[in-house]
Parts: structure tokens; sequence; C-alpha cells
């Protein structure tokens, strides 16, 4: 565990100090400049690591902020690299003070931290297995230690598996993805329940696989699917608490995952079958946790799915 401040991207190290220039230099791309493929690459680490990505996922995002989350405290699960990295940037630059929790992608979780501190927000990093229960309720308790508080949970961890049958999906993968997917979810908001205030916000990250199925990711899309019932059931349960509950099902984005779950050849191509014909990246998704956690936006919003998935019509 170990906390960074803005003081850490201000006189920090060499590549803290990168870190903060690539954030004032940064600009957003381009919609006909993003990247519509990839060089073929392949991670045998799993869940993956960004930093040995080809190009870097873009997570930095653009604007100043607007305190849409000033004084809040947020943990986000996951929060190492892709969507959760873009989201915790997001929420530093909203006001909110931010922690993130990870397995053991150290550098990541380092470069994730630095560009939290950057934003002049502090950031706690937590390296652990979310599939533990006793591991969550720690997890929550030093937050609310550190901080005094905690406003927002974001269920963002996940890994995948990809098998071309069902019958290679063995007992011990399906345990551990539902453990990682969704026993998780369950972990932390049973833990966080107890801290969470009229006005709390639960967002959980499920997948267009849950929507659309996937051959592949069987036991993936059927975690993706249970947050979904999860986050509709529970927003029913929490709701005159005070509480709300939604989730994101994004996809396809280019995050740490992919190369470390596909085959170096379909990663060449990874998005192009969707309508926008590419992949998106975690700062395209960041700004609907945003919404989603600023009580400014979206303080009739329970129960609900936002899809940022270049373009795939998703009517469930």
């Amino acid at each position: 565990m170990q906390l960074y401040g803005p003081a850490s991207a201000n006189a920090g190290s060499e590549r803290a100090s990168s870190l903060r220039e690539d954030i004032m230099k940064t600009k957003p791309q381009k919609r006909s400049s993003r990247p519509k493929s990839f060089p073929s690459q392949h991670q045998e680490r799993k869940p993956g690591v960004e930093s040995a990505m080809t190009p870097k996922p873009e997570a930095i995002g653009q604007g100043k902020g607007s305190g849409k989350l000033n004084g809040k405290v947020a943990l986000i699960t996951g929060g190492d690299s892709g969507i959760g990295r873009a989201v915790a940037i997001a929420y530093a630059r909203e006001g909110a003070e931010v922690a993130i929790v990870y397995l053991n992608e150290h550098r990541d979780a380092k470069e994730t931290a630095t560009l939290v501190a950057a934003q002049g927000r502090r950031c706690l990093t937590m390296p652990g297995d979310v599939g533990s229960e006793s591991f969550c309720s720690r997890t929550i308790d030093r937050v609310v230690r550190k901080f005094g508080r905690l406003d927002i949970l974001v269920n963002n961890a996940a890994e995948e598996h990809p098998q071309d049958s069902i019958e290679k999906i063995t007992a011990k993968q399906l345990v551990r993805t539902f453990q990682t997917n969704v026993f998780s979810c369950f972990y932390m908001i049973k833990a966080a329940m107890k801290h969470l205030k009229p006005g709390g916000v639960i967002i959980n990250t499920s997948s267009v696989t849950a929507y659309r199925g996937s051959p592949h990711l069987m036991d993936y899309a059927s975690t993706k699917g249970a947050i979904v019932a999860l986050t509709r059931s529970l927003a029913k349960a929490v709701a005159e608490k005070g509480i709300r509950v939604n989730a994101v099902a994004p996809g396809p984005i280019w995050t740490p995952l992919i190369p470390s779950s596909l085959p170096a050849k379909e990663v060449k191509s990874f998005g192009k079958k969707t309508p926008m014909q590419r992949a998106g990246q975690p700062e395209e998704v960041a700004p609907c946790y945003v919404f989603l956690a600023a009580e400014s936006d979206s303080s009739y919003i329970t129960g609900q799915v936002l899809h940022p998935n270049g373009g795939e019509i998703v009517n469930a």
C-alpha cells in the first residue's frame, strides 16, 4: 500500500516528471486519427501490462474538469491500467481523491498514481487479489482510514481466458473467472455498504459481450451478464438509502486484456468489426464513469447501463 500526493508528481523521479509533461502536452486525438489497427503482439503474463503495449492506450483525456467530484473519495478496482487508469485520472481531474486496487502490475500502478497526483489529488495504491473476500474487506477499511470516507466504488477488475469450445473451460478457469469478475463485486460492495452515505455511488463494469455473447469467451461473457443482473437488482435494493448503482458495458477497448488474451494475429484487427471500424480508447470510456458518479449529472439514474461500444446497437 502506498499513498502518492501532488508533491510526488511535481518533484519526484525523472519518470514522474515525464508523465506530468505528458498530461500538459497531450491533446485528444481526432477520431479520424485514432488507430484502426495495431501491431501484432502478445503478452504471456495475465492480466497484461500496459507499459508493454504498442501503442500505449490513450488514458489522459482532455479538459481541466469542473469540480463535479470535489470532496469525494473513489475506489477503483483494476485501476492500474486500461479503463481503470483513465477513470482514475478523470476522477482526479474532477476533484476526487482516488484509491486503486490492482493485482501485481506495480509499474503500471505507479504510473497511474503519478498521473492522478499530477492532477493535484492523492492516490492510494493497493496490490492484491480481489477474488479474496478478506482482501476486499481490508481494502475498503484502508481507504476509509486513509481518506476518512468512501463515496464512489468502481468495480472494474476482470480477467478473461478465451477457449474455442465449452469443453475446454476447466472448473478451475470457471471458478477463477467468476471470482475475479463477479465475486469481487459482491465482496467489495458488502464491505463498502456500511460506509456509503446517501449520495453514494456504485459503478460496475460489464461488457458488450453480456448482450451479444461471445463464442470464445463464454465464461467471461457470463460473468458480465451476471454483473448486469447484480446492478439492476442492487439498484432497487439500495435506492431508498440514497445510493445509486449503475454499470458501463464497454467494448471493444484497447486495454492490456487484449494482447494478454488474444493471439497476436487477432490483436492486429481488434475492433475492426464495430461500425466505427476501430477499437475504442480508455479515455473515450471514462466520461461515462464521470457522468454516473456525478450527482450533478445523473442524480435520477440508477439500475442502468451505458454502452460506449463503437456503435453496436444494444436493445436489452
